[in-house]
């Protein structure tokens, strides 16, 4: 069973350590805890996994981003943030949906976004909703590659 994870991007970026860097790969430019937690949960467990950018939308590790910035979903900058039909165009010229399973590891911040354009919603499994908050998340997280259970089935 193939199995896609996508990650939350994370405020913490490679260009909050070093504002001299340019363009940037994916995989170099969050730089979070949670980020590379879930990062280093998708490797272990997935086959493949992208992140899910309020600019960017959903990239996989090898794109590029062009600089910082701070964006989240729901904040009111509008045309600042990635549409539903850019992310519906993406999931599509990525062909995400060829997955079996995509594993969304982000809070319930990101659940209506991922089901609103994700077409089929019974591939999709979160296994972080639930938790009390980014410390649970993590804790969880760090149990399943310590222990080398994963947190979905």
């Amino acid at each position: 069973m193939s199995k896609l994870a996508i990650l939350p991007c994370g405020k913490k970026k490679i260009w909050d350590l070093d504002s001299t860097r340019g363009r940037e790969v994916v995989r170099e430019v969050y730089v979070g805890t949670l980020h590379r937690l879930t990062r280093q949960y998708a490797e272990i467990f997935c086959d493949q996994w992208v992140i899910l950018s309020a600019k960017y939308g959903y990239c996989f590790p090898d794109e590029m981003i062009e600089g910082n910035y701070d964006l989240t979903f729901g904040m009111s900058q509008g045309e600042a943030i990635i549409s539903k039909e850019q992310l519906l165009k993406q999931i599509g010229e990525k062909k995400l949906q060829a997955y079996d399973q995509i594993i969304v590891l982000t809070g319930k911040k990101h659940k209506a976004i991922v089901e609103q354009t994700f077409d089929q919603v019974s591939k999709l499994v979160f296994p972080l909703l639930g938790t009390k908050g980014i410390g649970e998340m993590q804790h969880r997280l760090k149990q399943a590659i310590i222990n080398k259970q994963p947190l979905h089935k």
